[in-house]
């Protein structure tokens, strides 16, 4: 049977105003990268912290193989690395392992730091490392908990073109090598493309799921090609003013 993310009737309100997300329903299979993007203000960011537990749903429920998500399931990257600057690269990666024995710990924290190819600045501070180095620590952070649910809210958002397209593919090797399942929040439908077995398209408010549709493309996904470009056509469309939709229960099926 094949395992599944779970998302059944997720609600956002604050207070007594409107919903700004929901109701959401999605069921995403396990070990697979998902890209949820949308205008802004569709409830991106919202679906992302209630997927994380940093916010508490008005109504519904998320589930993992049939079972709610606890913390230790988690690992999450924001847009920024939000990294301790007193704590070097690998006492950054180290930080949710202090349950570890030592030997166990020690090993996760090398492991990663390999991993994301940062062996050399395993001694370095924060302020010593680049945008994007400082976002493998971040990632690095996450995985190396060994996260069921890696969530990602637009992590290479602030970084310059080539080095968000460098970190775009470090992110497959590294969900090659830990495999676990992924959400990926982006305003961005070429890293959408070029990463996610699933596209979910958001559009509100309240934010709902509008389309949701799975790119028939191979990896490694060749950004200038006729493949790619016929998708990302189809995804602009999908997000022009003229497809949104009439009825809020209105879905478009890709």
């Amino acid at each position: 049977m094949t395992e599944l993310l779970e998302i059944d009737g997720l609600v956002k309100r604050f207070e007594r105003a409107e919903p700004v997300l929901g109701p959401v329903d999605l069921a995403l299979e396990t070990g697979r990268i998902a890209a949820v993007i949308g205008r802004s203000g569709t409830g991106k960011s919202t679906l992302l912290r209630l997927l994380a537990g940093l916010d508490r749903p008005s109504a519904g429920a998320v589930r993992l193989n049939d079972e709610p998500i606890r913390a230790e399931d988690i690992g999450v990257v924001f847009q920024e690395p939000r990294l301790m600057p007193w704590l070097t690269v690998a006492g950054n990666i180290g930080f949710g392992l202090k349950h570890l024995p030592r030997a166990e710990r020690e090993a996760a924290i090398a492991e990663a730091i390999e991993v994301v190819g940062l062996s050399e600045a395993a001694h370095k501070l924060p302020k010593q490392l680049s945008g994007g180095m400082a976002q493998r620590v971040a990632l690095a952070r996450a995985l190396a908990v060994r996260p069921r649910l890696l969530l990602l809210d637009e992590p290479f958002s602030a970084l310059d073109p080539l080095t968000r397209l460098s970190m775009q593919d470090h992110l497959l090797d590294v969900w090659r090598h830990y495999g676990p399942t992924v959400v990926l929040i982006s305003h961005d439908m070429d890293e959408a493309l070029a990463l996610a077995d699933r596209i979910i398209v958001l559009d509100g408010p309240p934010g709902r799921v509008v389309a949701e549709f799975s790119p028939e493309l191979s990896h490694p996904r060749r950004r200038g090609g006729p493949g790619f470009q016929r998708w990302r056509d189809r995804l602009v469309d999908m997000l022009g003013a003229d497809r949104r939709p009439a009825y809020p229960e209105m879905k478009y099926a890709v």
